[in-house]
């Protein structure tokens, strides 16, 4: 069933723990769609724990985007942007609704912006001049080309670093900038709860995740070849589990801080969201604490005429 109307793709964000999985699952057995994963770590394989992938919530529900890459590898936004493109577009040809669902704000702009990116080719020039930088200078050059940094791992890696002044210096020839971009018109839900509820969720959650072997699976990958820089690229989770099995946390302490350091992250994502709508994109906010799945049908309804 093909959507004929202006909207042909549902987006749902919101912070870590409001519960989007459940919800895009939901629509999906609703609407005949298929989930789309904007993720940053859900794409990795063997890495489910610490990433919250949750597969057992989809079901029959077919989903992309998660389980697509060795843990190890660098998913760019280069990369993800692609990857979408050729899922958005599969499931439209199938005629099903791509439901798109995460709450990594750099993924859901290359998907709702409108824009194709380019593959950023490493300048050699330029890492050159980079070279003899201090890591507090580094830092600086980035923030003055990106101030607002929603990546912050591109602060704490002086590689990740370079590379991202890197792509924020690079200027695309006239040809990448004129390749088309599909007509995407989204319509995009967003879950949102009282911060008090929130921080519980956030917290229950986190004990969840360590109840069910999170370390266990972050001692696999580091033994499966994954070094523990890495590990601290992938998250707060692999970070924090990574100095605590070497011995540089106790077992309290990678609680306190890893579940401090999680709260802090989904201010960080709220402050995106709200940046995105001061960009233009509009966001029907749903409270999690109601019926988002019965609010979340009547607007879609509303936004797709029939289904063909």
């Amino acid at each position: 069933m093909k959507p004929t109307s202006a909207c042909n793709l549902v987006t749902i964000l919101g912070p870590t723990a409001s519960g989007k999985t459940c919800l895009a699952v939901k629509l999906a057995q609703e609407l005949s769609g298929e989930i789309i994963s904007a993720d940053s770590r859900q794409v990795f394989r063997r890495m489910d724990i610490g990433t919250g992938k949750d597969l057992h919530e989809y079901g029959a529900i077919p989903y992309h985007l998660i389980d697509v890459l060795e843990p190890g590898q660098e998913c760019s936004l280069f990369t993800f942007q692609r990857l979408f493109l050729q899922a958005f577009e599969g499931i439209t040809a199938r005629g099903q609704l791509p439901i798109l669902c995460g709450g990594t704000g750099l993924y859901l702009d290359a998907a709702l912006r409108g824009y194709r990116m380019v593959e950023v080719p490493e300048n050699l020039q330029l890492r050159a001049k980079l070279a003899d930088k201090s890591d507090a200078e580094l830092i600086e050059i980035l923030m003055k080309l990106v101030p607002d940094q929603h990546n912050r791992t591109d602060l704490t890696d002086r590689s990740r670093t370079i590379r991202a002044i890197e792509i924020a210096s690079y200027q695309p020839d006239d040809q990448a900038e004129q390749e088309p971009f599909p007509a995407i018109s989204p319509l995009v839900l967003g879950i949102r709860w009282e911060r008090t509820e929130l921080r519980r969720r956030i917290t229950q959650r986190l004990r969840q995740r360590l109840e069910a072997g999170m370390l266990d699976e972050i001692q696999q990958l580091h033994a499966g070849g994954v070094g523990w820089e890495r590990l601290d690229y992938y998250g707060l989770e692999y970070r924090y589990g990574g100095m605590f099995l070497r011995g540089e946390l106790n077992r309290n302490d990678l609680f306190q801080k890893l579940n401090a350091a999680i709260h802090d992250f989904a201010k960080r994502q709220e402050t995106w969201f709200r940046r995105m709508e001061r960009n233009g994109v509009v966001i029907h906010w749903l409270d999690g604490a109601e019926d988002p799945v019965t609010e979340s049908l009547q607007i879609v309804n509303s936004n797709i005429v029939s289904l063909a």
